[in-house]
């Protein structure tokens, strides 16, 4: 197997060598090339400057996503957001063999003792135990949120980091994963609030709050300004408005950004304030109670922020 790929690796530097040598008949010295003909050829002239490259892609063809698949012998990328990274081997509980056939019942008794023992080597320490709990709970909770992939893995590799410093000792699994989730979700611009992870991991918010910090500074963690306008399209879907809405609250944040009236203010309160300004400019009138509701904020604190907003802006409002 080595030797076979010290020859690959001669071929490739013989190939991107001979992409920039120049064109014997033109002088051009960019060639292109053809991965489905084996060839490079000159990009001016057409000349074909060498044939008959090594393939290095797979030996079967498919025509299909589901066919591509099927003859695929690669597995599924790392998954951070499993104990194991789902890399371990799993014996099925089924009593058949790869090829379908059932089981001889003398066997039986021995594939139950390597399925226990092989769920028994998954989990061996306490790290393990811990990683198995928490993963759990991050599946149940981004579950509950909605959140991406991205935003789940990133979780993930947080709680790992701080496991391995050893910050979760003497705190609760649960505390600590939400506050990797709130993390997660500021680092990828999510728009999720404090109060809702809060309120769907079961943990009080100072608590989670406090579990936030020691991860922002115990694992040097620099996190972006949350923008208000990242929080609009989610609190539209939420009351039914319209893309027209939408757009002008956007508009609005933009120009007070410009104007400095949103710096040091909560931003899910100036969404919820350019929300209600912008829904009655556009006729599709909500309340300050609904709109508080689901913005997780007070009516105070929306009917502040848009006086300011309209006051600032010198909007015209008709209320």
């Amino acid at each position: 197997m080595e030797e076979n790929s010290s020859i690959h690796e001669k071929h490739r530097q013989i190939q991107d060598s001979q992409e920039h040598r120049p064109c014997p008949d033109c002088g051009e010295t960019k060639a292109v090339r053809d991965e489905s003909r084996g060839e490079i050829a000159c990009a001016n002239c057409g000349l074909v400057i060498d044939a008959n490259a090594i393939d290095s892609g797979p030996e079967w063809r498919a025509f299909t996503s589901e066919e591509r698949d099927k003859r695929a012998r690669t597995g599924s990328p790392i998954n951070y957001a499993l104990q194991d990274h789902d890399l371990s081997t799993m014996i099925d509980w089924r009593n058949r063999d790869a090829a379908g056939r059932q089981i001889t019942s003398n066997r039986r008794a021995e594939i139950y003792r390597l399925r226990k023992w092989q769920r028994r080597s998954r989990v061996h320490s306490s790290i393990e135990r811990n990683l198995a709990s928490a993963m759990s709970e991050l599946d149940r909770l981004s579950s509950q949120l909605g959140v991406s992939r991205v935003v789940k893995e990133t979780a993930s590799v947080m709680y790992r980091r701080a496991l391995e410093r050893r910050l979760i000792r003497g705190r609760s699994i649960d505390a600590m994963i939400a506050a990797a989730m709130y993390a997660a979700c500021r680092l990828r611009e999510a728009p999720c609030t404090l109060d809702e992870i809060a309120y769907h991991s079961r943990i009080n918010r100072k608590e989670l709050g406090r579990c936030y910090r020691l991860l922002l500074r115990r694992l040097d963690v620099r996190m972006p300004v949350s923008q208000p306008t990242n929080f609009i399209p989610r609190f539209a879907q939420s009351l039914g408005l319209s893309s027209r809405v939408q757009r002008r609250a956007i508009q609005i944040l933009e120009d007070a950004r410009q104007k400095g009236i949103t710096a040091g203010k909560d931003p899910t309160g100036l969404a919820a304030s350019a929300l209600y300004i912008s829904a009655i400019m556009e006729g599709e009138r909500r309340t300050q109670r609904e709109i508080a509701e689901v913005a997780h904020v007070t009516e105070v604190t929306v009917r502040n922020r848009y006086k300011e907003l309209v006051r600032e802006l010198q909007l015209a409002v008709e209320f």
